[in-house]
């Protein structure tokens, strides 16, 4: 069960990904780290349905976390970059080439083999205060310089440093979920007696804003590569760090572990890095372009160097 709800939860952040993208792809420069990207945002329908589905996915998230382990859940959540591609295939008809299947064959072998040699067990104790205050204080200063990073540099360099500022948040933020589950399950009143309650609001609504930054500052294959492979690190560390999740290492097991995460990020960086995805870049081209059914005749040439969609006629 938890592994479908992880799936779920995956399908759903890569709904997400594309109706918020194409919500703030079209704001301006300046807008970058302001609450106007935010207010620009919230006045267009998609990126309103983007949010609607993410609370979806986030409770989608929350029972995975609650039944499963940190350890677990979040690596499967990189099938997002899988569904991505599918959900960009069937719904905008971008052609899947060598370059996509190879990324997700890569995706799913790693993952898998992730899953079996690791075979993560406990996970069940709860944090004390010195683990929140070292686990929060190393993601907050993880955070804090990443955004840092992102202020200076090419496109694709800042919405990679956003969007691994937000991962590192999301991780986070899925450690509080798991929780505040917990406190749900024995009573749901008491949740707002526990300050992982309002640290969960606080991580969650400051990932989603890193994470329309990480949108609107360049090419959604960065942002998104960025997106989906550093938090499963990150949760794994902290679900070592802070629940003593027991990842299985004797013998062989180690190495192939390690084997199977780095074939799991080989795969996802090829997805992230496809002209399927990379189509959605925003470096010119308005979100609403992409639903246009004059569009569509050029997008099934999308995944060819060169047949480029042209730039959006203007009036």
């Amino acid at each position: 069960m938890v592994f479908f709800l992880a799936l779920g939860a995956a399908f759903s952040n890569a709904l997400i990904s594309v109706l918020q993208r194409m919500g703030v792809e079209d704001a301006k420069e300046e807008h970058t780290l302001k609450l106007s990207l935010l207010t620009h945002a919230l006045r267009r329908g998609v990126w309103l349905a983007g949010f609607a589905l993410m609370i979806g996915s986030f409770l989608l998230q929350a029972l995975a976390l609650h039944f499963g382990r940190l350890s677990q859940v979040q690596p499967i959540l990189v099938t997002e970059l899988l569904f991505l591609v599918f959900i960009l295939s069937a719904w905008f008809g971008y052609r899947v080439g060598p370059r996509e299947w190879m990324g997700v064959g890569l995706v799913s072998a790693g993952l898998a083999g992730f899953l079996v040699f690791a075979a993560p067990i406990g996970g069940d104790q709860l944090p004390g205060s010195l683990g929140w205050v070292v686990a929060g204080g190393s993601c907050v200063a993880g955070m804090v310089i990443t955004v840092l990073l992102a202020l200076r540099g090419p496109r694709w360099w800042r919405a990679s440093m956003f969007g691994t500022s937000a991962a590192i948040g999301f991780a986070f933020t899925a450690a509080l979920t798991k929780v505040v589950s917990h406190y749900i399950a024995q009573n749901w009143l008491s949740i707002f007696s526990h300050w992982e309650t309002y640290g969960l609001a606080i991580f969650g609504l400051l990932s989603v804003f890193l994470t329309q930054n990480a949108f609107h500052a360049g090419p959604i294959g960065a942002s998104q590569a960025a997106l989906v492979l550093v938090d499963p690190l990150a949760s794994i560390t902290i679900g070592i760090a802070l629940f003593g999740d027991d990842l299985q290492t004797a013998g062989a097991r180690g190495p192939l572990e390690a084997l199977s995460l780095l074939v799991l990020f080989i795969g996802g960086i090829s997805l992230s890095r496809s002209s399927v995805i990379a189509i959605l870049k925003g470096e010119g081209e308005a979100g609403a372009d992409l639903l246009t059914p004059r569009f569509r005749s050029r997008r099934l040439h999308a995944s060819s160097p060169s047949n480029p969609i042209p730039p959006r006629p203007t009036s």
